[in-house]
Parts: structure tokens; C-alpha cells; sequence
């Protein structure tokens, strides 16, 4: 039996393989534009379990395997045993007679890791508190239709240093470029995967300092500042209040810089109406490639 292809955080990956699942996606996105529905998941089953509610994880992963010619089981935390105290491992040997793929959407890393290490098929990393990947997948995809390759530029993420931000830390690592992150001293990503960074030569930069942060930057990112479950929403908001992107923040980057944002957006917390709303916001095709990244992803999953 071939090793099974999880898609479970980018830092697992080499830049090579990355880069075949975002030609994938890409091509599998020209196509359907073009007309050319390619079906390669006929007949494939894909089960979803969401332990953390979603709108563009759900709908782009399911209308994404059906357009690839595949059906989708769908469970929240209600509906699965997992949420009634059965184990990862029983719930992945089970699952994996039923279906082709597994994603799944929780807060607890250790129970991805749980279910792709019995599973006998893929597991695929739909969000943790670590880590967001298949975001940056399609946040990489968008940069670079709208400004060529991402290696060599310089991304500056400002605000939380958060299961998001941590993700782009893997893909800095992995797919060459610069990434700044401006962040509160008490907000800043775990020192373990910057020590990673480190070790494995990556330019990342952390600071606190936004404009700094920014300058001559190609891409700006951010994320919310408070998610669900956190509660220390007002001391968070005042930590986090200098690293909004608004207008003069963008008006430090490069002229030409690109705004992305995961979304969902809390208008005048993390970024202003004038920037997600501007020019200069890719946030509308960002979460469209939601869709085409993670068909990339199941495709290559999949074989």
C-alpha cells in the first residue's frame, strides 16, 4: 500500500511538493472556468466534521469535491461521536471504511494528529489553534495571480500572532520569501516555530512596530483579533488597536501592495472599511480560492 497523502500543516511538506498542489489548483480552477469540468473524484466520498462552525471551510471544501465529481458527509460536533467522548483513533478506523477522505475543523491539534495516525486515509487540516494551511494555500495562489511568484517578496502579517499567522511561518520557511510579523510583545507566534524558522533558514522578522513592518512590503495581512472562545476580548482589542490596517498603515507598504484578510472581517477593529473595501483588497478572490486551493488539495490527497 502507498503512503497515505495528509495534508495536515505546510511545514511537512518540501517547497516542491507545495508548489505541484497549487499548479494542481490553479489548473483545475482554468478548467472549470474554461468549461472543461474534469470529474477526477467520481464517485469519492469526502466526510467533513466541524467541531468549530465555519462558512468558507464548509462551502468551499463541499461545493469543491462536488465539483470534482465527488459527495460529502457533513457532521458538527453534535453529530459525531467525537463530541460524546469516542476517540479519534476509533472514530478514523471507522470513518476510513466509509469514506475516501477525511477534513476536519477543530480547536485541539492533537486530535488531527490522532486521526491521521490511524486513519487509513487522508486527513486533511481544515483549521486548529496551531495552524491554518489550506488558508495560505489559497492566499499564496491569490498573490500570485495578481503579482507572479511569491518567492523573494516580502509579506507582513500585523496583529495576532495566531494559528493563522503560524501558518504563513511554515510557508515563508518553505516557499522563500520574507515575512514580518508585527505583533504586541504579548501576542507574538510561540517561540518554538520561530525557533523552527530559524533553524531552517528562514527570513522571518518579528517586531512591534507595524510601520516598520511594512515597508516596501508586496503583501499586508491580517486576521481578527478576537475568536471564538477568547476571553479577554477588550484587552486584546487595546493591544492590538496600533496594528489595525487602515490607510495610513497600507500608505507604508510598496504602492502596489495587496491586502488579505482569511475573513470573517470585523469592520473597524483589525482593518478599516477604506482598505478591505479599497484597491489594493484581494480579500474577495482570496476567498474564492478557498474553493480551488482545497480542490488542488483533495485532488492530490487523493491521487
Amino acid at each position: 500500500m502507498s503512503e497515505l497523502r495528509h495534508f495536515l500543516d505546510i511545514d511537512k511538506f518540501d517547497g516542491g511538493t507545495l508548489r505541484d498542489i497549487l499548479d494542481l489548483g490553479i489548473s483545475l480552477k482554468n478548467s472549470w472556468i474554461g468549461g472543461k469540468r474534469e470529474r477526477p473524484l467520481d464517485g469519492r466520498t469526502l466526510v467533513m466534521i466541524f467541531e468549530k462552525p465555519s462558512t468558507r471551510t464548509r462551502v468551499s471544501f463541499q461545493v469543491g469535491m462536488q465539483q470534482l465529481g465527488g459527495m460529502v458527509v457533513v457532521m458538527s460536533e453534535h453529530e459525531s461521536q467525537l463530541g460524546r467522548g469516542e476517540t479519534p483513533a476509533d472514530t478514523a478506523q471507522v470513518l476510513s471504511r466509509y469514506a475516501d477522505a477525511i477534513m476536519i475543523r477543530t480547536g485541539n491539534p492533537q486530535k488531527l494528529q490522532d486521526l491521521a495516525a490511524y486513519a487509513t486515509v487522508p486527513v486533511i487540516n481544515g483549521l486548529t489553534d496551531k495552524s491554518h494551511p489550506c488558508q495560505i494555500m489559497a492566499d499564496i495562489m491569490t498573490f500570485e495571480e495578481h503579482r507572479g511568484s511569491i518567492a523573494g517578496r516580502v509579506v507582513t502579517w500585523s496583529g495576532d500572532g495566531n494559528n493563522v499567522a503560524q501558518s504563513w511561518i511554515h510557508a515563508a520557511v518553505k516557499l522563500g520569501f520574507t515575512l514580518r510579523l508585527a505583533c504586541p510583545d504579548t501576542l507574538q507566534p510561540p517561540q518554538n516555530i520561530l525557533d523552527w524558522a530559524a533553524a531552517e533558514g528562514g527570513n522571518i522578522v518579528v517586531s512591534d512596530n507595524p510601520e516598520e513592518a511594512v515597508y516596501e512590503a508586496d503583501l499586508v495581512v491580517t486576521d481578527t483579533w478576537v475568536s471564538m472562545g477568547d476571553k479577554d476580548a477588550d484587552m486584546r482589542r487595546k493591544l492590538l488597536l496600533p496594528f489595525q490596517v487602515n490607510a495610513h498603515l497600507m500608505a507604508c507598504a510598496n504602492a502596489d501592495a495587496l491586502f488579505m484578510h482569511c475573513l470573517p472581517a470585523h469592520r473597524g477593529e483589525e482593518v478599516t472599511d477604506d482598505v478591505i473595501d479599497g484597491p489594493q483588497s484581494a480579500v474577495w478572490d482570496e476567498a474564492e480560492n478557498r474553493l480551488h486551493a482545497q480542490k488542488g488539495i483533495l485532488s492530490w490527497c487523493l491521487g
